[in-house]
């Protein structure tokens, strides 16, 4: 099983609205894309590294999960929007569980 964790950060134009619309279509894709075990999504909620606001974690089955949720119509759907809403940058990384 792979993990993908996703931080996010969003320009201060962002509304917080927006930015809880791109953790529910986020959380969406575990309906549509196959290979996908369990979305968690949400705003983060640390002091720490309160500069990145959407946090993204996604199980998938295998590599090849991973593969086709990269390219799948849905998610690139959900990337054009959160691009859309103010997306600065990102840090993501995958690890084997």
């Amino acid at each position: 099983m792979i993990q993908r964790t996703l931080l996010l950060k969003f320009a201060e134009t962002t509304t917080h609205e927006q930015l809880l619309e791109v953790a529910k279509r986020f959380k969406a894709l575990q309906a549509t894309i196959s290979g996908i075990v369990e979305i968690q999504a949400g705003l983060n909620m640390a002091e720490k590294s309160k500069e990145y606001q959407v946090v993204l974690m996604v199980r998938f089955e295998n590599q090849d999960a991973v593969n086709a949720y990269t390219i799948h119509e849905n998610h690139q759907a959900v990337v054009s929007y959160i691009r859309e809403v103010g997306r600065l940058e990102s840090i993501g990384v995958d690890i084997e569980i």
